[in-house]
């Protein structure tokens, strides 16, 4: 690594000793773009359905890998869940991909979900454990899969689901340590899940160096890294504490002094996101799933900047 230049040198100075640093590769017509997928969150009124749906309309000519319908704390939208990911398959061009968790169902209750996805034409599941009502701790259901790595068995036995699963480059809140975290990062994959998609982290080494731990645990399944593009950060900075997402201090020194300035925050959120995934690129990942939070021209923006057009 170069050494920091002196900031108290003659500007010249620094200028003509300080490090140099080669630009991050641009999307041209020989490299091609990432590839990505899509994350939205289910509505819970008639209007946020509207506006669920204008978001789908608005990115779908992206032509995303997939794309993933999440469920609230304790399974609290299932239905709507069902009902998007069910309409997703009938109307329109996209893979959808149901998440299913088994927090609070016993396992003929988690399974008679997985049939209803495989007979509307879903066969893609996102098998999470599932973050237990606000309030309460997680606790396995008597009857039900206790963990996602029984989910992911239990998935296998029902049908040729493709499946992924959640990493935590920064380890799971509630893991006993990050090698604890790891080894059941393993458990899922070895049970069958396809790939794995990681919890949003901001520092790019951070999912680099956790990278090198997944390959020395023996790890070789895709690990997509999840990009935030944060354009709000008081809110940012509240979501990232309760998974255990370290914010660093220049992601604050870039906001400060826009909280009420939204367009503004929109233009940082997508230089963040897209260097981010262009420094990624970098280093050879070619795969990324978006944190869309339903708005859709922030990613349509950050796709464009990565070279992710409509018809490509």
């Amino acid at each position: 690594m170069s050494p920091a230049p002196d900031l108290n040198a003659p500007t010249l100075q620094r200028w003509l000793t300080g490090p140099r640093f080669s630009g991050l590769p641009m999307p041209t017509a020989d490299r091609p773009p990432p590839k990505l997928s899509f994350e939205f969150f289910p509505p819970r009124t008639d209007e946020l359905e509207k506006q669920l749906w204008a978001c789908i309309e608005r990115l779908a000519p992206l032509a995303p890998r997939f794309v993933s319908v999440t469920y609230g704390a304790g399974g609290s939208t299932q239905a709507r869940t069902h009902a998007t990911v069910a309409r997703l398959a009938r109307e329109t061009a996209l893979t959808p991909a149901a998440h299913l968790t088994c927090v609070g169902a016993t396992r003929e209750e988690v399974d008679g979900v997985a049939r209803q996805y495989w007979a509307a034409g879903v066969r893609h599941i996102v098998a999470l454990r599932g973050d237990p009502a606000p309030g309460t701790a997680y606790a396995p259901h008597p009857g039900g899969y206790a963990f996602a790595a029984d989910l992911v068995a239990g998935l296998r036995r029902l049908a040729n689901f493709e499946i992924s699963v959640a990493a935590y480059p920064e380890t799971h809140p509630s893991a006993l340590s990050p090698e604890a975290d790891l080894d059941n990062l393993k458990r899922k994959l070895d049970a069958g899940a396809t790939r794995a998609i990681t919890q949003f982290f901001f520092d790019t080494e951070t999912y680099l160096r956790f990278l090198d731990r997944c390959l020395a645990a023996g790890i070789t399944a895709p690990i997509v890294p999840g990009i935030l593009p944060v354009s709000n950060y008081t809110q940012a900075v509240r979501i990232s504490g309760m998974c255990g997402t370290s914010v660093p201090d220049w992601m604050g020194h870039l906001f400060e002094g826009v909280e009420n300035d939204p367009e503004t925050r929109r233009m940082i959120a997508m230089v963040v996101a897209a260097e981010q995934v262009r420094l990624l690129q970098a280093n050879g990942v070619d795969e990324f799933h978006i944190y869309t939070l339903n708005r859709p021209d922030l990613t349509y923006a950050i796709a464009h900047v990565l070279g992710v057009r409509p018809g490509r």
